[in-house]
């Protein structure tokens, strides 16, 4: 897992949805959200990016700290 900073949409909750995040020092727009799922402390947003990748973030809603857990390339099977 990868540090990243992540900046979010705050709707009704703090940190609602990603809107942007920045690896190193590239930063990425958030195109659109894929998919989100929960565990206790921690939500997880599949997003594709404005590069055409996919990216699955992490937030430890208790630490408030982002991850990046997963990478998908535009060119991969089944994107």
């Amino acid at each position: 897992m990868r540090e990243i900073h992540v900046e979010c949409y705050a709707g009704y909750r703090a940190d609602e949805r990603p809107l942007r995040f920045t690896l190193g020092e590239r930063s990425y727009e958030v195109i659109v959200q894929q998919g989100r799922w929960y565990s206790p402390g921690v939500s997880w947003f599949r997003v594709r990016a404005d590069d055409g990748n996919v990216y699955v973030l992490r937030h430890d809603e208790g630490q408030d700290v982002w991850t990046l857990d997963a990478f998908r390339t535009a060119g991969a099977a089944g994107s």
